[in-house]
């Protein structure tokens, strides 16, 4: 969703820093290097209105990172709904996902647990998935 952090994310991964961000209309697309390995990161926009174009950047993809901001318990319904939807399509059937539980510095921050159970991940019986706890 919006505001997650996706976009800071995928920039210090990718410099090792943290920039100054504004909200991603459309997409930001990076090759990050991690252990001689290079990946080609898409990070798109969380809005709402452009939720309906993420179908579109399914094709061909191996993975999936999906950012959620730990602090917002108002939207992590909203934050499953569109896991889930995501996770349904064809394309996406055999990718990998890794949960991005972000902002754990803040002090009513969900745990990586409670993202878990919220997110229903332990539904995803037939799919590797990962969380991580993250402060970017």
């Amino acid at each position: 969703l919006d505001a997650a952090g996706k976009t800071t994310i995928l920039y210090k991964l990718k410099l090792g820093e943290i920039v100054t961000t504004i909200p991603t209309i459309g997409f930001n697309v990076e090759t990050v290097e991690y252990k001689n390995i290079s990946f080609i990161v898409w990070d798109v926009g969380g809005q709402d209105k452009v939720r309906p174009l993420w179908r579109h950047y399914f094709q061909n993809t191996q993975g999936l990172i999906f950012v959620v901001d730990s602090n917002d318990r108002d939207r992590v319904v909203e934050a499953r709904d569109e896991l889930h939807r995501m996770l349904n399509e064809d394309e996406l059937r055999d990718a990998v996902l890794l949960v991005f539980a972000n902002k754990q510095d803040l002090p009513n921050a969900m745990n990586a647990a409670e993202i878990t159970d919220k997110l229903g991940l332990h539904s995803l019986r037939q799919r590797h998935w990962y969380i991580q706890s993250t402060c970017a």
